[in-house]
């Protein structure tokens, strides 16, 4: 969420006013959808660019709204080169740019993915977005929970803590970075029952919840692009076998295919190894 956040008030101040003159489609399989046709919004100006969840979503004023995942690897850049076949390049926004000061001017904005995963996506929407897929089926936004909010959708999920903090469907904003931030600041096992915290690591997860995330976006607003995930500030995520900037101790992992656990023994567990592989259960 923080980078996507700070991001979309960068795109504001950019696009924000300016007419939308033409949209390319580079690569037909990041559209998801059909109607509106894609060029919908063009003769239309942004009226702004916001978020919700993980997602950029461009307003125009005909109603119509671009809404964006950029997943791992996309990301929403200046084009000057403007060239045919853009590497990774999955679609362009060209529009008036009214900071340069002549109406002959207009500016481009190229949307790429690299890496291998390939699921980066743009929905074209009309109406109000937020009762639309995909963002429709989102859970509230993480940080603006109150604590008796986030005590209640806990009690409701007898689930490991970390997969919970995760899953967009409850807690909108969250990834894997923040999870582990989260739990590590909270003095949490990642792999503790999200239903049986106790009152007390409740209070602790809520003001962990809320000052992590305002550190990561604070960070984030001193950048003028979404920076790299080994480059943000982090006590423990992606610092497997370095030393705990709490204790003494070293910090820890549990692996899965597609993300990665962090954590202090000390700090989280009472010392206790968490096993590392998908299918043992929690070192009680």
């Amino acid at each position: 969420m923080p980078e996507v956040q700070a991001h979309a008030e960068r795109l504001s101040e950019a696009l924000g006013g300016e007419e939308l003159l033409r949209f390319e489609l580079l690569n037909f399989a990041s559209l998801k959808t059909f109607d509106p046709p894609p060029d919908a919004a063009v003769g239309a100006r942004c009226t702004g660019v916001s978020r919700r969840g993980k997602y950029l979503v461009i307003d125009f004023d005909n109603d119509h709204h671009h809404v964006l995942h950029l997943m791992q690897g996309g990301r929403l850049r200046p084009d000057d080169k403007r060239s045919r076949k853009p590497r990774f390049g999955l679609a362009r926004w060209t529009l008036t740019d009214g900071n340069a000061g002549d109406a002959t001017t207009d500016q481009a904005w190229l949307f790429t993915e690299a890496g291998t995963e390939r699921k980066a996506g743009i929905w074209v929407v009309g109406g109000e977005p937020r009762v639309q897929e995909p963002v429709a089926g989102l859970g509230p936004e993480a940080a603006e929970l109150s604590r008796d909010e986030l005590a209640e959708l806990l009690a409701s999920q007898s689930r490991r803590l970390h997969g919970v903090l995760r899953d967009q469907n409850l807690l909108a904003g969250l990834g894997r970075m923040l999870a582990n931030e989260i739990c590590y600041r909270a003095k949490l096992s990642p792999f503790a029952n999200a239903s049986k915290l106790s009152a007390e690591e409740i209070d602790r997860l809520h003001q962990a919840l809320t000052e992590t995330v305002n550190d990561a976006l604070a960070h984030e607003r001193t950048l003028d692009d979404i920076g790299k995930s080994v480059d943000r500030p982090s006590k423990v995520h992606n610092r497997d076998g370095g030393p705990c900037t709490g204790c003494d101790d070293t910090i820890r992992t549990v692996e899965y295919r597609r993300y990665t656990v962090y954590y202090c023994p000390t700090e989280q567990t009472n010392g206790k190894i968490l096993a590392d592989n998908t299918t043992s259960k929690f070192l009680k």
